[in-house]
């Protein structure tokens, strides 16, 4: 799903005028099943870490920066996902030497690099069998999901983005209205800046949230090997176009750009027309990880002569340094509780 252009906002245009009755319903059966009590407490603390919004924020990097800050602590993380379109039906640990996207989705391939995964529709069985694994489960997404108790919930949001038009959907992008989200959150983690950030995060202050601000850092290696080469650059994430930006910013010339809708399964036509361009301009095809992931390593076809050429440029999340502090302070508290 590529998200609608009047979505962003920062005021709700006539399109999510027109469908605000319908999003009025949608929040409601959203708001209801939000407030239901878990279901599950599971053996190992759980953190979760989500957003308000549907699309990309910044949640896997979050989500990987909090595992590697529980091993500092001497913690065992284990990763729980669903597994965005994943065929798997039960509970199953990721093997990237085996599991391919469209085996267990994209995100939990990227998790596994750093800590133990398990995909599960079934959080609740999910967890049962991640308490085998380590002694912590690091939550990627499932916030509003009431099956498992969490002990610490994290609001991941872009501050580029903020809340959108701060409707629900199908009106907007927000997954059910921000206040009780708010109320929820252990604190919110504001990924780079932007006016649309600064107002969600006047909230939360207001609240008592506390507000972490982080950035996206380049792999420094790869941001050296691009700067001022031509590219053409593709995703299929939640929004795009933050990825060229981010090119932009660190000095690569984009010649041409692709957007896909979020977890865009690639085919062969696509391949064709991206290494299309590619023979027309000369600049190499540039990715982001989710998408390198999940083109992965095709035995053949147009697909393989894309996946030789392409590059994929890593990011990870750093806080500056009050917020890591703070950071620090809420995950050791959340351990000494449980």
């Amino acid at each position: 799903m590529r998200a609608p252009g009047f979505w962003r906002g920062p005021r709700p245009g006539w399109q999510a005028m027109c469908l605000w009755p319908i999003s009025l319903l949608y929040a409601a059966v959203a708001l209801a099943r939000f407030r239901r009590a878990p279901m599950v407490r599971a053996g190992a603390p759980v953190i979760c870490v989500g957003n308000p919004t549907v699309g990309g924020s910044g949640k896997t990097p979050t989500a990987i920066l909090i595992a590697r800050l529980l091993e500092a602590l001497g913690r065992r993380p284990v990763f729980l996902s669903r597994g965005y379109g994943a065929k798997v039906s039960g509970p199953v640990t990721v093997d990237p030497k085996v599991h391919t996207a469209a085996d267990v989705g994209d995100e939990p391939l990227l998790l596994a690099r750093t800590a133990p995964t398990v995909v599960s529709p079934d959080r609740a069985l999910g967890a049962e069998m991640a308490e085998g694994l380590g002694d912590i489960i690091v939550m990627d997404d499932g916030f509003q999901n009431p099956a498992l108790h969490k002990d610490l919930s994290l609001l991941v949001i872009d501050a580029a983005y903020g809340v959108g038009d701060g409707y629900c959907l199908p009106a907007g992008p927000l997954r059910l209205p921000l206040g009780p989200q708010l109320a929820r959150a252990g604190a919110v983690v504001m990924v780079g800046e932007g006016e649309a950030g600064e107002a969600v995060a006047k909230q939360a202050g207001a609240r008592g949230v506390p507000v972490l601000r982080g950035r996206l850092v380049a792999d420094p290696a790869m941001t050296t090997a691009l700067s001022g080469r031509p590219a053409i650059a593709f995703a299929g994430i939640g929004r795009p176009d933050k990825f060229f930006e981010t090119l932009g910013d660190i000095g690569v010339q984009v010649v041409e750009t692709r957007a896909f809708a979020d977890h865009h399964r690639y085919s062969d036509a696509d391949a064709r027309g991206l290494m299309a361009l590619q023979k027309r301009s000369g600049a190499i095809p540039v990715t982001t990880e989710k998408d390198l992931v999940r083109i992965g390593t095709p035995s053949g076809g147009a697909l393989k002569t894309l996946a030789e050429a392409m590059v994929g440029l890593p990011v990870t999340l750093a806080f500056d340094e009050p917020s890591a502090q703070a950071l620090q302070a809420l995950l050791e508290d959340t351990l000494d509780g449980t």
